[in-house]
């Protein structure tokens, strides 16, 4: 299939590339700014530009692969007039009508994964969640899909809205917990690495285990005056008191709920 990228972010530029491995060919990169547009351009071989006037109109697939809240604009203003083009989005939280009024043939193609520019990936492994408007158009996401990964499931708008919320929580926080644990420990002089083993364990460990089954510490035990402690240690972290606070009532309850529904 025939390509334009409309975005040259980290979601754009991993599935614009496995794309390319998978045979599809790469039209155009379009981007606001015209060095974002040549740095991907260049990486797939094709042209660049930052005019929205200028987006290639010959193209079998148009991908949107942009933040949230510029979704509207665009499929507004940078959408080109093709009767036959498939259109989709990548967005978690964005619904697929956000196309109905512009377009014949719409659909989104949602990666369930964390991207950053420069580390790689393995396509293949990757959960691509699919949605279109018709047959006809979920036939050809689903051959694109299917082309560069194994694992292809059909979901609607607003299922794919709560697979990106718990998300947010499984990899968004988590990531956000990594830094406020960095934090804690330049404090006192201490390398961040020494997390690493405990943090590759809690992690294999769900793949096992259900999650809340393999919860430890001292929420999931109650025991209260180790987070009384433990609270008083983050004083100078007001911020990270409050995720402290709340992430213990939230796991504590999570593990009285289970182990009164193991009595019952």
């Amino acid at each position: 299939m025939k390509i334009v990228w409309i975005g040259a972010g980290n979601v754009a530029t991993h599935l614009s590339e496995a794309f390319a491995r998978a045979g599809h060919e790469t039209l155009q990169v379009f981007s606001r700014t015209m060095q974002s547009a040549q740095t991907l351009a260049e990486r797939l071989g094709c042209d660049a530009t930052d005019r929205v006037e200028d987006i290639k109109p010959n193209a079998d697939v148009y991908v949107l692969s942009v933040k949230d809240d510029v979704i509207d604009e665009l499929v507004e203003k940078a959408l080109p007039h093709c009767e036959n083009a498939l259109f989709i989005h990548t967005a978690g939280s964005v619904p697929m009508e956000v196309f109905r009024s512009y377009v014949r043939h719409y659909g989104v193609l949602y990666p369930l994964q964390t991207f950053s520019r420069n580390k790689s990936v393995d396509f293949k492994q990757i959960p691509l969640f699919v949605e279109a408007s018709d047959d006809e158009s979920l036939c050809r996401l689903r051959q694109l899909a299917s082309s560069c990964s194994d694992k292809i499931y059909e979901l609607s708008s607003e299922k794919r809205r709560q697979l990106h919320l718990a998300a947010v929580f499984a990899c968004n926080f988590v990531n956000g917990c990594y830094a406020m644990a960095e934090n804690i420990l330049q404090s006192k002089g201490l390398p961040f690495d020494v997390m690493l083993p405990l943090i590759d364990e809690t992690a294999n460990k769900v793949h096992t285990l259900n999650p809340i089954v393999a919860q430890t510490g001292p929420a999931a035990r109650g025991d209260v005056e180790v987070m009384k402690q433990q609270v008083d240690l983050l004083k100078d972290f007001p911020e990270m008191q409050e995720v402290y606070q709340a992430m213990s009532r939230c796991i504590y309850r999570m593990k009285h709920d289970m182990e009164l529904n193991d009595d019952l």
